[in-house]
């Protein structure tokens, strides 16, 4: 069935007669994307292979996947993305390109002096008896807990777990980073999301909350868990996958490009170094993908040799 729905529409997009102009590379809202997918971009172009590039938001780059609006994403995080790429996958209308070799995880995180400030923690029963330290002027009596524009599920946690605390949205990863910076040097407390690979565990010493343990079953079945009667009762997957993927056309269109993002595969290493360049030492995307492929360049072993065009 799902060989026949690709078919299909595969020959309604044939008999448009006309194919795109150039690869269109996903870019989202975070330092390492969009550092990596330039990087990809830069070494699409070694095999003559046009790209352009499309900032789209992580909820809106499925059905931009799926219609061709974009071609490819590079950095696809399994914790903050499942629920909506598996039906995708599953339907045959995007392409599962395999996982990078870093492996993941996001999650509610503080930096080492808040340790002192919240006996107990990691351990996320801690944060029933300390929600009172991280409140704002404006939160009431419930702790914040702080995060950028990304969906997650941790309203369904906090009330699945009993959390006294809100949670405040920043507009990016950046603001999120300068909040901390704020709080690390005045000793106040906060809360809020980090992932690895990530530069900030290199720069501000910290540690994950440990919730109760992921199972598939917290986001299914009530009956699983600390809580009887709710979902979401349960921290993000540990060690998760980071994937790569494309529409579906890309394997027939740029036959090159879908060999070369199939043995792609980047390292913590080299996720971490793509953010830190931009956000620890402030450097513009385009100077950290030449910094990137300079201090990394076993990348150029992912490109197909057949396929790399001779520019001498």
């Amino acid at each position: 069935m799902k060989y026949l729905l690709l078919l299909t529409v595969w020959i309604a997009f044939a008999s448009h007669g006309k194919t795109p102009d150039a690869l269109v590379i996903a870019l989202n809202d975070w330092s390492s994307q969009r550092v990596l997918s330039r990087v990809t971009g830069k070494l699409l172009q070694r095999m003559d292979i046009p790209v352009e590039f499309q900032d789209i938001k992580t909820k809106d780059q499925w059905g931009g996947l799926k219609s061709g609006f974009v071609h490819l994403q590079i950095e696809i995080w399994q914790s903050s993305t499942l629920s909506s790429w598996s039906p995708l996958v599953n339907s045959g209308h995007v392409l599962d390109l395999g996982e990078h070799q870093a492996k993941t995880r996001e999650e509610w995180w503080y930096p080492e002096h808040v340790e002192a400030m919240c006996p107990g923690l990691p351990d996320w029963q801690a944060l029933k008896h300390c929600s009172a330290i991280f409140k704002t002027s404006v939160s009431g009596d419930k702790g914040v807990y702080v995060t950028g524009p990304w969906l997650y599920k941790d309203a369904d946690r906090i009330r699945a777990l009993g959390l006294n605390f809100t949670i405040e949205r920043l507009k990016d990863d950046k603001a999120m980073w300068k909040r901390l910076d704020t709080a690390v040097k005045q000793k106040k407390p906060i809360l809020l999301l980090n992932w690895t690979p990530n530069w900030i565990q290199a720069r501000y010493p910290g540690k994950f909350v440990e919730f109760p343990e992921f199972h598939p079953k917290c986001e299914t079945d009530p009956q699983w868990g600390v809580n009887k009667k709710q979902l979401y009762d349960c921290g993000n997957p540990k060690n998760g996958w980071l994937k790569k993927a494309s529409w579906p056309y890309v394997k027939k269109l740029w036959p090159c490009a879908y060999r070369f993002v199939l043995r792609m595969e980047f390292t913590n290493a080299m996720i971490s170094e793509a953010a830190a360049f931009v956000d620890g030492d402030g450097m513009s995307e385009e100077q950290a993908v030449s910094q990137w492929l300079k201090k990394f360049p076993e990348s150029q072993a992912w490109l197909p040799k057949d396929c790399l065009v001779d520019y001498q």
